[in-house]
């Protein structure tokens, strides 16, 4: 089937949304790709996307008491290999340094797929008393897991990410900790990308490997397929027991520590794309836009015209910038003015504000949104006030058109000819209740390429009684969600 374009010769993502997330990433000048196969370049418009998230993250984990560090990215492979259960889980995706210095290496070395191994190594040196809790360290990153199946952001061989690591004295503070990271991650997709999420448990199946209990934010893309966007995990004492990472309590009794680790990646960008995009390119959030407002100056071919707009918008650039608005003015008289709009609609900037001469003649400007492109006039006087209350309501509007969505692409089911139905015609997350086996996961995924999503949090002491699988007929304990995914 040919391809169906839309404005700007973009692939139109109601026609094919794996095409056009690919014709967005590339032309809003996001990322590109990599000369090696399945990695990427981050332009600057996407990177400036993860430094707020980063400014964002970093400022809510260090009034916590999380301190950022940095650790190796090799690892030896003798110390990846002692936690067995991890490193099966990341044996496919592992990449090995075997070779280096023109010499063959006497012990090869994993590339950091993540760093619970080598992390928790240290902390058997760095705890020793009940004093030394809980220590929260965090850090900013890069990771390589090879992927043969990869999306720009969304699944790549090498991604950015932060990864919180803490130790405590028992499950109860680790558990404290598990779930204020999964309400940082969760409160950042809300308030900043406007991004609706289901929160919640992952199956014992689809846990992090080496964890106790796995907890995830799943984002509900467009197409009804889900994307994993966040994971905070109880380790428990399964790295500490492998690593004697042990301490003495206040009565002189050497005790295991208890641990979490978790973590959010450039993966967020890949879901903002996709919920908030739309035909005419990226829409950004004004909370994360680098640049919240764009000024266009319209002259014509009027050289005069051009040098009192060009004033003009200078002027008004002062009054939003002195406003705090993230603003950037375009005077590029030499492209079309239908280029410039475009182009600044696809990188997706929330607001434009059009000036010309009839503007500047009635000392006004016109405003025009990019997620509804609603258009209007105010008078310049009002601009301090007016742009910063219309950034507020775009934000809003925009997790509301998030949270509509994701409500709309969620249906409950209790039987499974209405599973199958879903699953083959409409693709949509799926409530429906479940025994918690996981042969029955599994058999669940075989037959529809749906898995688990997450148990959500408000449904975890929701205890069903006389309440059968959906897809075996055993008693079935909760209503989790299940969804295909990227």
């Amino acid at each position: 089937m040919s391809k169906v374009f839309g404005k700007k010769g973009l692939t139109k993502k109601s026609e094919n949304i794996s095409d056009w997330y690919h014709d967005v990433v590339l032309r809003a000048g996001l990322a590109e790709y990599a000369d090696v196969k399945g990695c990427m370049i981050i332009k600057p418009h996407g990177y400036a996307l993860w430094e707020k998230t980063q400014s964002v993250l970093d400022g809510w984990f260090k009034e916590d008491g999380v301190q950022n560090c940095y650790f190796p990215v090799f690892i030896p492979m003798s110390a990846f290999q002692k936690e067995k259960e991890h490193v099966e889980g990341f044996s496919p995706e592992l990449a090995v340094v075997t070779h280096a210095g023109g010499e063959e290496l006497a012990e090869p070395l994993a590339v950091r797929p993540t760093s619970e191994i080598v992390i928790t190594q240290k902390f058997s040196d760095w705890v020793q008393s009940h004093r030394d809790l809980p220590m929260k360290l965090n850090q900013w990153c890069n990771i390589v897991r090879w992927e043969k199946r990869t999306y720009p952001f969304l699944r790549t061989s090498e991604f950015l990410w932060q990864e919180g690591h803490t130790v405590h004295a028992d499950k109860k503070d680790a558990m404290v900790m598990v779930m204020t990271a999964l309400e940082w991650y969760s409160k950042f997709y809300r308030g900043y990308f406007a991004i609706a999420p289901y929160v919640g448990l992952k199956s014992q199946s689809e846990k992090f490997a080496g964890a106790e209990d796995t907890y995830s934010v799943e984002i509900v893309v467009p197409d009804g397929k889900a994307l994993q966007s966040a994971t905070s995990h109880y380790l428990a004492d399964h790295f500490t027991k492998v690593f004697n990472v042990e301490y003495l309590d206040e009565e002189g009794n050497k005790k295991l520590a208890h641990q979490t680790s978790w973590g959010l990646s450039t993966r967020a960008i890949g879901g903002l794309i996709f919920v908030h995009g739309d035909d005419s390119g990226l829409v950004l959030p004004p909370a994360v836009a680098p640049q919240q407002v764009v000024i266009i100056g319209i002259a014509g071919k009027d050289q005069e015209m051009e040098e009192k707009v060009a004033t003009y918008v200078g002027h008004i650039h002062k009054i939003l910038k002195d406003a705090g608005v993230r603003v950037v003015s375009d005077i590029d008289f030499r492209k079309t003015l239908g280029f410039r709009i475009n182009d600044w609609e696809l990188k997706g900037v929330p607001l434009r504000i059009e000036v010309g001469g009839k503007e500047l003649e009635a000392q006004n400007t016109t405003l025009v949104r990019r997620d509804t492109f609603a258009k209007h006039q105010t008078n310049t006087d009002l601009l301090s006030l007016e742009v910063p209350a219309l950034l507020e309501i775009i934000q809003k509007d925009l997790y509301k058109k998030s949270e509509q969505s994701r409500n709309d692409l969620t249906t409950e089911v209790s039987t499974w000819d209405e599973f199958k139905s879903v699953m083959t015609d409409k693709k949509m997350f799926i409530r429906a209740p479940w025994c918690e086996d996981a042969s029955c996961e599994a058999t669940i995924k075989e037959e529809t390429k749906a898995g688990t999503r997450c148990l959500e949090l408000d449904r975890i002491q929701e205890v069903l009684s006389d309440t059968p699988c959906v897809h075996c007929g055993k008693p079935a304990l909760h209503k989790w969600l299940f969804a295909q995914s990227y």
